[in-house]
């Protein structure tokens, strides 16, 4: 993380802080999380307002005093970049103080400079300045809707729960619906933080790492017969594996047959990993964000199944913490369930590998087991997408062998 955006103050000027009381929200590249006050005072300042966007780690956002009574020396406090001056105290009464020496008055303080105004979003452009988090601006502009008037956030700023009770029919903001003029040629879509983000580093992706493609077909006969057993025995604990379990699975123990794509390029040395942290890609409003399955290798079906779940829906909700999705050492990515057959992913750095999955088709092929000499099986083409840095072609090909034969022989996972 290089920067964030402070989403919500969740404290006002004045307020009382407890040590661990959630002062603000700030959201990064891939969640919005709670930031907790780190220790006991008062909040005297706040210097950098909430969505305000791309704020550098190390600056200045607020000030929290000891002392109740200090928290008015902070009114008119500018961030300079200095540390900032503890207020100082009243001097000591002398008991016969001398006559002050005459002193010429000082001049009155120059006025505040203004600040250059930040670019206005095309909801502010249409209207009066308001103040709203980030998703409330995005989720305004998707449902055309005008941001205007206060709302329940700190200062009176409009929240995507505001938006949310707008939508329902309750009252509960005057934010109302906006004309759009009609056969418009185009509408601009403000790029958010994490889209900003995800740019950013596929780019680099593509551009740093050598990428080459690696596709196998599979045979998924015996895994659709052996989920579906699985899943007969697991009805009354409530547990569903899906065929993605089983893809996970099967990637963590070809990663620790073949460990040199298991591995990161660090430039002077490689760093290849004995544990298996496999990421798997899920969509999100605000982009494709891959939580990491922890220890893939050593955790069962059920227990891959169920930490997938808790992953993706945390991720959906922004509320992935940063080891949740931060250190994974190959990725995972299926779009078979969108109806794709084959496509080849980009590379997560600093990650070698990432397994692109496609959806399950039909074939004829020959079998002189059955009367008619063919029979119908299904198959998915998956594609390896590889850093030729760290693996070379024969050693990604080796480990898209050991990856068929776990998933064509689902039982041989078990040994």
């Amino acid at each position: 993380m290089e920067s964030g955006t402070i989403v919500s103050w969740e404290k006002k000027v004045g307020d009382k802080l407890n040590e661990g009381d959630l002062l603000a929200e700030i959201e990064t590249d891939k969640a919005t999380m709670g930031f907790e006050t780190p220790e006991e005072g008062y909040l005297a300042k706040i210097l950098v307002q909430a969505g305000e966007k791309d704020i550098p780690i190390g600056k200045l956002v607020c000030i929290i005093v000891d002392n109740e009574a200090d928290v008015a020396a902070f009114n008119d406090y500018k961030d300079t970049g200095a540390p900032a001056a503890k207020p100082a105290a009243a001097p000591a009464a002398a008991a016969t103080p001398p006559p002050p020496p005459p002193v010429a008055a000082a001049p009155p303080p120059p006025p505040p400079t203004p600040s250059a105004p930040r670019p206005m979003t095309a909801v502010e452009q249409r209207g009066p300045r308001v103040y709203a988090s980030p998703m409330a601006k995005r989720l305004a502009e998707a449902q055309q809707l005008r941001l205007d008037g206060q709302g329940s956030g700190v200062y009176g700023s409009i929240t995507s729960k505001d938006l949310g009770s707008l939508s329902a029919g309750a009252p509960a903001t005057s934010a109302a619906p906006i004309s759009v003029p009609a056969g418009a040629a185009y509408v601009d879509i403000p790029v958010s933080n994490t889209r900003a983000i995800i740019a950013k580093r596929l780019l680099e992706s593509k551009v740093t790492i050598p990428h080459y493609y690696l596709t196998v077909d599979v045979n998924v006969d015996q895994v659709k017969k052996v989920r579906a057993e699985f899943n007969k025995q697991l009805e009354k604990e409530g547990v569903k594996l899906s065929f993605n379990d089983f893809v996970v699975k099967a990637t963590a123990l070809a990663s620790k047959k073949v460990p040199e794509a298991n591995s990161s390029w660090h430039g002077s040395f490689i760093r290849q990993y004995d544990s298996v942290e496999c990421s798997v890609a899920v969509a999100t409003d605000k982009g494709l964000i891959t939580p990491i399955v922890p220890q893939a290798d050593r955790k069962g079906l059920i227990e891959i199944n169920k930490a997938i779940k808790e992953l993706a829906a945390k991720a959906r909700d922004g509320k992935l913490q940063p080891h949740e999705f931060q250190g994974g050492t190959i990725t995972v990515s299926n779009l078979g369930m969108f109806g794709v057959t084959h496509f080849c992913a980009v590379i997560n750095p600093p990650q070698s590998c990432i397994l692109a999955v496609g959806g399950t088709q039909q074939r004829i092929v020959p079998d002189k087991d059955f009367e008619k000499g063919f029979k119908q099986s299904d198959y998915i083409s998956v594609t390896l997408s590889c850093d030729h840095r760290t693996v070379d072609g024969a050693v990604g090909a080796r480990w898209l062998q050991w990856f068929q034969k776990f998933l064509e022989n689902p039982h041989s996972m078990l040994l």
